[in-house]
């Protein structure tokens, strides 16, 4: 009885333990001013409060990033290298998933090779029959999706594409930019070298690079 008595003890603050671990999350709330109003960054989950919500069961997170972006985001105080990361994330590039427009005008051009998908400002349309196997993939919707970029652009496209191809926006949300970030679990890749030149540990990053020539594509 003895030995009952203390595997139920043991039972009962597993499930205590596990349940506060993933307590139920606040729904996405837009944040105020041009924050909320350009990107669609969430209001109460964001680059500020993400270490409170990471390591999570029931959640993926996903950095949208290239490695490295051919658009000039330094001239927007960015980064168009991927200088670092949110530690458990990885890195999905949004443009490999659609064709990106509505970039600032400093930026000029991003990638603009194959993509899984083409928006025509209305419309998603698949390019390769994987495509939406793809999204299902990385973004699977009984999860939680935590979304994170640069700057916040990345991410909330990426958020506006899956809510109109039928993901749930209620389990959706735009933490905002890694640049902003101060938490405590930054993960850095840019290296500053002796002679002052900048090199990369890109082998830290969980990278998905999307091989297109083996896909089928939709004619």
């Amino acid at each position: 009885m003895k030995y009952l008595k203390f595997f139920l003890l043991l039972m009962c603050f597993s499930l205590c333990a596990c349940s506060s671990k993933f307590e139920k999350l606040p729904k996405p709330v837009v944040a105020e001013g041009i924050r909320g109003q350009q990107f669609g960054i969430d209001k109460n989950i964001n680059e500020e409060t993400i270490d409170n919500y990471l390591e999570r069961e029931d959640s993926v997170y996903i950095d949208m990033r290239m490695l490295k972006d051919p658009g000039n985001y330094e001239a927007i105080g960015g980064d168009s290298y991927l200088s670092g990361f949110v530690k458990g994330f990885e890195v999905l590039p949004y443009p490999f998933l659609v064709n990106v427009s509505g970039l600032p005008e400093e930026v000029g051009e991003t990638y603009n090779g194959k993509t899984l998908f083409t928006y025509d400002g209305e419309n998603y349309k698949s390019n390769y029959k994987e495509s939406l196997e793809i999204l299902n993939y990385f973004f699977p919707k009984d999860k939680n999706i935590f979304l994170m970029c640069g700057g916040g652009g990345y991410a909330g496209m990426t958020k506006s594409m899956l809510i109109s191809l039928g993901w749930d926006e209620e389990k959706i949300y735009n933490i905002g930019g890694y640049w902003y970030y101060e938490g405590n679990n930054n993960i850095n890749v840019k290296k500053i070298n002796e002679d002052g030149t900048n090199s990369y540990d890109f082998w830290k990053v969980t990278y998905h690079e999307i091989d297109f020539d083996n896909l089928q594509e939709v004619k």
